[in-house]
């Protein structure tokens, strides 16, 4: 299996945000004045293939190698599709999503049942679900209004039960279960008093524990005796750098990605008796990133490095001549998706930068990969624009990773640099402790296709280069963070990449707060903004986190600022877009999820009503249906036809007409339809079709 950070350091990611249509483009066409030739483009690639639901997802093989499952719209929404492996083709949905779409799913050990996560419209509360192959019947193993699961472990030694949280007794802590597939018998196995979570063994032996004290230092307990005792502090420099992986065979050795006294995160082994450490694998560029571990043995395979591009480095010589020869099978980098528990077939999974994601199935004892499909049928063959990975300096010396993409067809010399400066698009990561890789991106193919330049930048904060660059962040939201993208803006605009009357910043979550800072700190720098659930505040940001957060909340103020304090929200509030409000000069499109319980409604509705007392134009995208982000693909399609259209309007970049991309969408515009041109039409148009249809 690949294993990636254990659900202990889950908080860690917490920012982890027609005719009228016609007349539109035609307007666009004649004022496009891009760098590129017209001719030289090619062909709209349309919103549908790059945000409508992938051809298929998700691709797994069964532990015991006998089928293939992965994700598929049935009758529009993803739903869990099971086929035999040695005949893909064959395969036929087992579950019965009509709404959101299901896109968290995995494979139960008893090879018969298929496990699946689904929440309401967005809100995040996970209910479980299983589905038997043999019997067709479908489970819901927490059925719990407002309540989340989290699942916590799944073992091949027990393969018929499942360890899950849930927060149903105090919604800040979640209670660890025992959960039969079978029956839906639930066995508390740890009530929890006060812990951010729980870590376990193949056996489902309690091992560790963790909590965040008022100062944001972790402290991790481990299992003695009738009760928890101390083994490992954390410090408050580390906690987002430092967690548990996983346990060896045995259970006595601690797999840990630990930053403790150095920078980038290595993988160590402790022993769990005498809390002695070794390295296992490290980087001195970036931090180990996933662990391969074999299926049963659970011993260390390897560990992948991502810096600009993503590196496996090789600590078991037995899997060294799988890795060559997956190397000659694409260029692009690969994960192993699953295995099963024989470890002799895998599900490896390329990623392209020009290409779609790409499946294939490998025959270890053969060393035959076989291709299966893409996740998007429509982009196979089709030439799509390159991502460029680039190192940029921030003002105060920092190695910025970056990622560049020109439209297709742009005339460049021989470093690279377009004959004349584009439009550009700063497109912003959320988090902001995460980050942007090299490899498909649709928001770059979607840009870059309408002749803009696309920017992506690891600020500072961004996650995987090291404790240092992640705690340069720490009380800079508006500050240096900031200063970083503005210096990756001015580098474009000198080597003559950007246009610097025709920049726009946009992105989700962090992405979108960063947006709101772009608006009001540096309101001259772009040409407009595109904001998707960005807070606008910070205090009422921290103020409304959902309570399962709150056991984490003092390392998120020690980072980002206490409005406990009467100093602290001083200083939030100086940070705050909201409070800066009256700065805003260019155009601004807001967009968010009615259920989110991240960065919730107020955050958008507040700037959008201190906006409108000012009288400055802002066009506010609501969806009902909706949380953290747009999942079902009709929203995001609309949501990306006005983002279209609102671009092309300040930057002068191509158009495809909204068509009926409004369709099967909840969409509502409360206010500023007008400052986009043709939306005001779409909507109306929308409004008649669904009235045609009847009750």
């Amino acid at each position: 299996m690949t294993r990636t950070r254990s659900g202990l350091v889950l908080f860690l990611t917490v920012l982890l945000l027609a005719p009228a249509g016609a007349a539109l483009a035609e307007q666009h066409s004649k004022t496009t004045g891009l760098a590129a030739s017209e001719a030289a483009m090619p062909d709209l690639i349309p919103r549908e293939v790059l945000f409508g639901n992938p051809d298929r997802a998700g691709v797994r093989i069964s532990p015991n190698g006998k089928n293939i499952s992965y994700l598929s719209a049935v009758d529009g929404v993803l739903n869990v599709w099971v086929g035999p492996m040695d005949d893909p083709s064959a395969a036929k949905p087992v579950t019965n999503d009509t709404k959101r779409g299901i896109r968290i799913y995995f494979w139960a050990y008893t090879g018969d049942d298929v496990i699946y996560l689904q929440d309401k419209d967005g809100d995040e509360n996970w209910r479980a679900y299983v589905v038997n192959l043999k019997s067709g019947e479908e489970k819901d193993l927490t059925p719990l209004e407002g309540v989340r699961a989290n699942i916590n472990g799944v073992s091949h030694k027990i393969p018929g039960e499942i360890l899950v949280g849930l927060n149903d007794r105090d919604k800040r802590y979640h209670d660890l279960y025992r959960i039969n597939l079978a029956s839906g018998e639930r066995t508390l196995v740890q009530q929890n008093d006060g812990y951010l979570g729980f870590v376990s063994d193949d056996d489902y032996n309690l091992k560790l524990a963790a909590k965040v004290d008022q100062t944001g230092a972790m402290h991790m307990e481990r299992k003695g005796g009738d009760g928890w005792e101390p083994f490992l502090e954390i410090g408050t420099e580390d906690n987002m750098t430092t967690g548990p992986v996983g346990f060896d065979k045995t259970g006595s050795t601690l797999y840990l990605r630990d930053s403790r006294d150095r920078n980038t995160s290595a993988l160590k082994g402790i022993d769990m008796a005498t809390g002695e450490a070794k390295v296992i694998a490290e980087d001195g560029r970036a931090d180990v990133g996933q662990a391969l571990m074999h299926p049963t043995e659970n011993t260390v395979q390897a560990v992948r490095v991502d810096y600009t591009r993503a590196e496996w480095k090789i600590l078991d010589d037995s899997i060294q001549g799988d890795f060559d020869y997956l190397k000659t099978v694409n260029d692009g980098d690969f994960v192993i998706g699953s295995r099963t528990l024989d470890d002799q077939e895998w599900i490896v999974i390329f990623f392209e930068d020009a290409g779609p994601v790409q499946y294939y199935h490998y025959d270890r004892e053969a060393k035959k990969a076989d291709y299966l499909f893409s996740n998007r049928k429509a982009l196979d063959g089709v030439e799509l624009a390159k991502m460029h990975p680039r190192v940029l300096k921030s003002r105060d010396g920092l190695d910025l990773v970056s990622y560049l993409t020109l439209p297709q067809g742009t005339d460049v010399d021989a470093d690279g640099k377009p004959a004349e400066a584009l439009p550009m698009v700063l497109f912003v990561h959320g988090g902001p402790w995460a980050r942007d890789r090299w490899g498909y991106n649709p928001w770059h193919q979607w840009l870059s296709n309408r002749g803009y330049a696309v920017l992506s930048v690891n600020y500072r904060g961004s996650s995987g280069f090291g404790k240092d660059f992640l705690n340069a962040a720490n009380m800079e939201w508006s500050g240096k963070m900031h200063d970083d993208l503005i210096d990756a803006v001015d580098w474009a605009i000198a080597e003559g990449i950007a246009d610097p009357e025709r920049v726009a910043i946009g992105g989700g979550s962090y992405g979108g707060y960063a947006t709101l800072v772009g608006m009001t700190f540096t309101p001259e720098r772009f040409a407009c903004g595109v904001d998707i659930v960005g807070p606008s505040s910070m205090i009422t940001l921290l103020e409304n986190v959902p309570p399962y957060w709150r056991p984490f909340l003092p390392a998120m103020t020690q980072r980002v600022g206490d409005p406990n304090t009467v100093e602290g929200r001083r200083y939030l509030r100086s940070i705050s877009p909201l409070t800066h409000v009256e700065e805003i000069v260019r155009p601004l499109l807001i967009g968010q999820g009615a259920n989110d319980p991240r960065v919730t409604q107020v955050e958008s509705d507040q700037i959008v009503e201190a906006m409108l007392e000012k009288e400055l134009p802002v066009t506010y995208v609501l969806y009902s249906d909706e949380g953290h982000g747009f999942r079902r693909p009709e929203n995001s399609l609309s949501f990306n036809a006005v983002a279209e259209a609102f671009f092309a309007e300040h930057l002068g970049g191509r158009f495809e007409p909204i068509g009926d991309d409004f369709e099967g969408s909840s969409i509502e515009v409360p206010t500023g339809a007008e400052h986009v041109p043709g939306l005001d039409e779409a909507l109306l148009q929308r409004t008649v079709v669904e009235e045609s249809k009847g009750p």
